[in-house]
C-alpha cells in the first residue's frame, strides 16, 4: 500500500504541473483509489465486524415478523371460495384484522410433494414471484377433495394427504397417515398487503358528532422502519411499504432441523429462541465468524426435519432477504435423545418460522420419508449438478494472483518436477487489462493463447475469473455497450446504478434483463474473447453482488431490474442469473463440452450451473473444522460440489495447519488451495521435504479414487442424492450421529474424519448405527484394511500422514492406482476394484466411464457397470449395452473380509475360463492382471 501511495504522488507532482483538467480528473481518480486502499486494508485483513451487518432488531420487517405472537392467527379460510381442480384447491383467506383477501392455492406433486401458494387476491401492483430456480414445471398428481367437517377440507393424493382447518388457517401434511410437517400450527403467519401510505387523523376531517375516528394501528404503523428505514449511513426508500411475508413450518416427527446454507455453523441448526434469527441474504463476508447465524455469500431456503422415524423438508422459494428462527422446546441433542429413551416425545415439535421481506408464499412440502427421498425431492424441482469433466474432480492450483504468465509457466513445471499431479491453473483478478473482465493484461500476458497451449499440451487446464461489476471507463467496450443500451441496473430515478469495487468506479449488469444476459453470454464466444479457447473455465466471484460502498457491502434494495422489479425482491437470484448467462454462453462457445463455472453467490438451483466453495475462510483450525459442517449443509441443499480454500485464504497457515487441510481437502468434493494476495507463496515444493511429501501423498491418493468420484457425481445427476452425506443419510435412528459433523460419508462406502486437530496422536472416530438394537457396519480402514465392527466411538491413532477413512463392509471401490501429472492422462488406465464384504461375505458396487468431457453421454454413450460379490464370486453388469469404446481394462482386485485365503481364481469370460494370480497379504488378497476390458462382462470365483 504504501507504494502505491508513493506512485500516486509522483504522479500527482507530474499533473499538477500539467492543465487543470487533468490535474482535476486525477484528484478524483486519486480520492477512489485511496478509499478502495483503506477499504481492501480493513475489510480484507482485519477480519469481520458483525457490526456491519444488520441484526433482526436493526432489520425492520424482521421486528415486525417476530412480533407476530403464537397461538392467535388472524387468517381464517372463507370455505365458500373453494374451488377444485384435478390436481389443486384454491380458496380465499382472510386477515380478520383488516379484512384483506388473499388467496391459497394447494396443490399436489408426483413424487410425494405438495406446493402451497398464498398470494393477494387483488394486490395494488404485482408482487414478484421466483421464476428462475425449478429446473422446469414440476409434473402434477392427482387428488381427491372432502369436506371432512364445516371447519376441515381433506386433499388426498395416493399415499398422501392434506388436512386444511380454516378457523384459523393450518394445514396438516400426512403421509401413510403419520403427520409430517404442519403449516401455520403456531399461528405465526404475516402477510402485509401491499397499501398506500394511511395519514394521521387531522381534526376536522371526517368528524362524526365533533369526533375524530381512531384509525386501526397496526404492527406497521407502529415500527418506524415500516415505510423507510435507514442503516448507518445508507437511507432505503421502500417506495412499495410493508410487503414482508412469514409463515411456520413445524415437524411432529422431527428432533433436529438442518439445511438452509450458507452458515459457519453447525450442521444441525441450534435454537434462535433468545438470539438472531438465522439469515439469508448474499453478502460479502471475510473471515466470517465461526459458529455463527450471520449471512454469508449464498442462500439456500430448504429446511429438513429428522428424526428416528421419518425426515421431511420445506423449500421456501423466495429470493429477498429472509430470517429464519428454528423454535425446539429442546436446548441440545442430548437431551433429545433421552425423551427418545424413555419413550416421551416432545409436546411442541421443533418449527422453522421463515420471514422474507417481499414477494409471496411460495412453499413445497417434501414428506420424505427417508433423509434420502427427503434430498431427492428437493433436486427433483430444483435439479442436480451436471455431470462435472472429470478434470474439475482433481486438484486445482490458485492464489490471488499469479504475477505474469511465466509465474505461471513455472508453477506448472515444478508440479512435474515435484511429481506432483494438478490439473488446473487458476487466475485472479490481476490477469485483467485495468480490472476490465473479457481483457487481458497486455504486459504480463502478451500471448495468453500460447499460454494456455502450453497448459493444454501437458493435459491441464486454466480457470480465469469474470466478477458481474463493470468498471465505468469510456475505453472499455462492454461498458460502452450497456450504457448505450441501457443494461446496467438502475437507481430508484433511472439512471445506471454505480457503486465501488475492484476496477474503483463500476457498474451491474442486470442479468434479469434477458438481452443483458445474451449480450453477457455472447461475450464468451470466442469470437469475441479470442484469447481464450474452448477449453478455459471461468470462476464468477463477487457476485452477492458485492458494492464496496453499499448497504452492507452490497447494493441498495431500491436499484430496479428488468421488469420493473426492485433489487430487494430479487437479491438472492443476482448472482444466480448471472450463472446463468456464464453457462449459455459457455454452451454457445462450445455445445458438446461441459462447462465449469465457480461461484460463491448461490440461491436454489444454482447447483445446475456451477459449483461453490465456503469463501473468505482463514487459516486456521475452527476455519478447518467448519469446511465440513459448511459443506454438508450445502449437500443436503442440492450442492454436492462444494470444497474451501485449502490453507485458508486469509493468514499463513502454520504448517501442520496446511498438511492436515490438504489431507481434508482431498476427501471434499471441490479441491483448491487458494491465498490472498499478500500472504505467502505457499505451492507444495516451497516447503520441507516432509511436509512437500505429505501434500504429495494426499494429492496421489485424491487421484487414485477419481474413478469413485466420478461415478458418484454420474449417479447424483441419475438419482439425486448427495454425493457428501450426513451419517443420519444412512443412519437415520441412531440419534448420537445426528448431531456429528467432524465426519462425514462419501455416498454410502466411504466414512472420512479427517484430523482438523492441532497436535494431536489420535482421533475418536464414530462409527453409527444401522438401528435402535445398535447393530452396525462392518468397517474397513482404507489403508491396511484393519477391521472395526464396533459401534460408537472408537479411538484411531494417528501420525503425520494418517487420515482416517474407512470403507464400509458390503461395497466395492473403484480407483485406478497408477497417477499421472493430470487426470485427463489416466483416462486410459487400468481399474483397481477394492471389495469389502460385510457380515454375510457379500458387497456391491458400481463404475461409470465416458469420455470424460462431452455431452455424448446423454446420447447413450457410456459404460455403467454394476458389482456384486456374493458366494465367493465377483461378477459384472450392465443396465444397458455399453455403448462407449474404453481402452481401461481390470488390473487389480483386492477383496478385504474373507474368513480365510483362497487357493486361486478362476475369471470366466466368453465362456472360457483363465487361472489368476493371488497375492494374500495379511488382511487383505490381491487378485492380479484380470485383464478384461471395463466394457466386457466377466465372473470371477475364487478356489478354496
Amino acid at each position: 500500500m504504501t507504494w502505491v501511495l508513493d506512485k500516486l504522488k509522483l504522479h500527482k507532482k507530474k499533473l499538477q504541473d500539467s492543465d487543470d483538467k487533468s490535474y482535476q480528473l486525477f484528484k478524483s481518480k486519486m480520492r477512489l483509489a485511496i478509499f478502495v486502499l483503506i477499504f481492501c486494508t480493513f475489510h480484507y485483513g482485519s477480519g469481520v465486524d458483525p457490526k456491519n451487518f444488520k441484526t433482526c432488531d436493526e432489520s425492520s420487517f424482521c421486528r415486525r415478523c417476530r412480533k407476530v405472537q403464537p397461538g392467535n392467527s388472524k387468517f381464517v379460510l372463507l370455505p365458500g371460495t373453494l374451488n377444485t381442480y384435478s390436481d389443486s384447491i384454491t380458496i380465499d383467506l382472510i386477515n380478520k384484522d383488516t379484512n384483506h383477501l388473499f388467496i391459497l392455492k394447494v396443490e399436489a406433486l408426483e413424487g410425494d410433494i405438495f406446493h402451497v401458494l398464498i398470494d393477494e387476491k387483488t394486490p395494488l401492483q404485482p408482487r414478484y414471484r421466483v421464476t428462475d430456480a425449478l429446473k422446469g414445471t414440476p409434473k402434477s398428481g392427482t387428488i381427491k377433495v372432502e369436506e371432512v367437517n364445516d371447519n376441515q377440507l381433506s386433499i388426498t393424493t395416493g399415499i398422501n394427504k392434506a388436512i386444511i382447518h380454516a378457523n384459523p388457517f393450518k394445514i396438516d401434511f400426512y403421509q401413510n397417515d403419520v403427520l409430517s410437517v404442519s403449516v401455520n400450527a403456531k399461528g405465526l403467519m404475516n402477510f402485509e398487503h401491499l397499501r398506500h401510505k394511511t395519514q394521521p387523523a387531522i381534526a376536522g376531517e371526517n368528524e362524526v358528532d365533533g369526533e375524530v375516528p381512531e384509525v386501526p394501528k397496526t404492527i406497521e404503523d407502529e415500527d418506524p422502519g415500516a415505510w423507510e428505514e435507514n442503516f448507518k449511513s445508507h437511507h432505503d426508500s421502500k417506495p412499495r411499504g410493508p410487503e414482508a411475508i412469514a409463515l411456520d413450518f413445524s415437524f411432529p416427527e422431527a428432533d433436529v432441523l438442518f439445511g438452509i446454507p450458507e452458515h459457519a455453523d453447525s450442521f444441525i441448526l441450534k435454537s434462535t429462541q433468545g438470539t438472531d434469527p438465522y439469515r439469508l441474504y448474499n453478502l460479502d463476508v471475510f473471515e466470517y465468524v465461526l459458529d455463527s447465524k450471520m449471512a454469508l455469500y449464498g442462500s439456500v431456503p430448504v429446511i429438513y426435519g429428522h428424526g428416528p422415524q421419518r425426515t421431511a423438508g420445506v423449500y421456501w422459494q423466495n429470493a429477498a432477504e429472509t430470517w429464519v428462527d428454528v423454535l425446539t422446546t429442546e436446548k441440545n441433542v442430548v437431551s433429545s435423545i433421552v425423551n427418545f429413551v424413555s419413550g416421551s416425545r416432545k409436546s411442541d415439535p421443533p418449527t422453522a418460522h421463515f420471514m422474507s421481506e417481499s414477494g409471496i408464499v411460495d412453499a413445497f412440502i417434501l414428506l420424505g420419508p427417508t433423509p434420502l427421498d427427503a434430498f431427492k425431492q428437493y433436486t427433483d424441482l430444483t435439479g442436480t449438478a451436471n455431470l462435472p469433466q472429470l478434470f474439475t474432480l482433481a486438484y486445482h492450483q490458485c492464489r490471488w494472483n499469479y504475477n505474469d504468465d511465466k509465474d505461471v509457466e513455472t508453477v506448472s513445471a515444478k508440479f512435474d518436477e515435484y511429481d506432483i499431479p494438478m490439473d488446473t491453473m487458476w487466475l485472479d483478478i490481476e490477469y485483467t487489462d485495468g480490472k476490465k473482465y473479457f481483457t487481458w493484461d497486455a504486459f504480463k500476458f502478451p500471448n495468453p493463447l500460447a499460454m494456455i497451449k502450453n497448459l493444454t499440451d501437458l493435459g491441464r487446464h486454466l480457470t480465469i475469473i469474470i466478477d458481474p461489476h463493470m468498471k465505468r471507463d469510456s475505453g472499455y467496450f462492454f461498458h460502452n455497450y450497456c450504457t448505450d443500451n441501457g443494461l446496467y441496473t438502475k437507481t430508484s430515478d433511472g439512471k445506471d446504478y454505480e457503486g465501488w469495487c475492484w476496477p474503483g468506479s463500476v457498474s451491474y449488469p442486470d442479468f434479469f434483463n434477458p438481452v443483458a444476459r445474451e449480450y453477457y453470454s455472447d461475450q464468451y464466444l470466442l469470437s469475441n474473447f479470442k484469447t481464450t479457447t474452448a477449453d478455459v473455465m471461468f470462476w464468477n466471484d463477487m457476485n452477492e453482488p458485492s458494492v464496496f460502498n453499499g448497504p452492507e457491502v452490497t447494493m441498495v434494495k431500491d436499484t430496479i431490474h428488468h421488469g420493473n422489479w426492485e433489487h430487494r425482491n430479487v437479491h438472492n437470484l443476482y448472482g444466480h442469473m448471472q450463472l446463468m448467462a456464464t453457462f449459455d454462453g459457455m454452451i454457445k462457445r462450445d455445445p458438446n463440452q461441459r462447462p465449469f463455472i465457480l461461484t460463491r453467490a448461490h440461491f436454489a438451483g444454482s447447483q445446475r450451473y456451477a459449483i461453490i466453495w465456503t469463501g473468505d475462510n482463514l487459516a486456521d483450525w475452527g476455519h478447518l473444522q467448519h469446511s465440513i459442517k459448511m459443506c454438508l449443509s450445502e449437500a443436503v441443499a442440492g450442492f454436492s460440489f462444494c470444497g474451501a480454500d485449502v490453507g485458508g485464504f486469509f493468514g499463513n497457515p502454520e504448517i501442520d495447519l496446511l498438511e492436515r487441510w490438504y489431507q481434508t481437502g482431498a476427501f471434499l468434493p471441490f479441491f483448491r488451495a487458494h491465498a490472498h494476495i499478500d500472504t505467502k507463496r505457499r505451492e507444495p515444493w516451497l516447503f520441507s521435504e516432509k511436509t512437500r511429501l505429505i501434500i504429495r501423498d494426499a494429492l496421489r491418493k485424491r487421484y487414485s479414487y477419481l474413478p469413485f468420484w466420478y461415478t458418484m457425481f454420474y449417479e447424483h445427476e441419475k438419482y439425486g442424492f448427495p454425493v457428501m452425506r450426513p451419517l443420519l443419510a444412512h443412519y437415520p435412528a441412531d440419534k448420537d450421529a445426528y448431531a456429528i459433523d467432524s465426519e462425514f460419508l462419501l455416498h454410502d462406502s466411504l466414512l472420512v474424519r479427517p484430523v482438523m486437530e492441532k497436535g494431536v496422536s489420535k482421533v475418536d472416530v464414530y462409527f453409527p448405527a444401522k438401528d435402535e438394537h445398535k447393530n452396525g457396519d462392518v468397517w474397513f480402514d482404507i489403508d491396511n484394511f484393519q477391521k472395526h465392527e464396533k459401534v460408537g466411538y472408537e479411538t484411531i491413532a494417528v501420525d503425520e500422514r494418517k487420515t482416517p477413512v474407512f470403507q464400509r463392509g458390503g461395497s466395492i471401490i473403484p480407483k485406478k492406482e497408477r497417477i499421472r501429472r493430470a487426470a485427463t492422462l489416466m483416462k486410459d488406465d487400468p481399474y483397481t476394484l477394492v471389495v469389502c464384504l460385510d457380515k454375510d461375505g457379500t458387497a456391491k458396487g458400481s463404475l461409470y466411464i465416458d469420455d470424460e468431457k462431452s455431452y455424448d453421454y446423454r446420447a447413450g454413450k457410456f459404460i455403467y457397470t454394476k458389482f456384486e460379490f456374493k458366494d465367493q464370486t465377483l461378477k459384472n453388469s450392465f443396465e444397458t449395452k455399453p455403448n462407449y469404446d474404453t481402452k481401461s481394462w481390470l488390473e487389480r482386485v483386492v477383496i478385504a473380509g474373507l474368513d480365510k485365503t483362497p487357493k486361486s481364481a478362476t475369471l470366466y469370460m466368453d465362456g472360457k475360463p483363465f487361472e489368476l494370480d493371488i497375492l494374500p497379504h495379511e488382511k487383505a488378497i490381491a487378485i492380479r492382471k484380470p485383464g478384461v476390458n471395463m466394457a466386457k462382462k466377466f465372473v470371477i470365483k475364487l478356489n478354496y
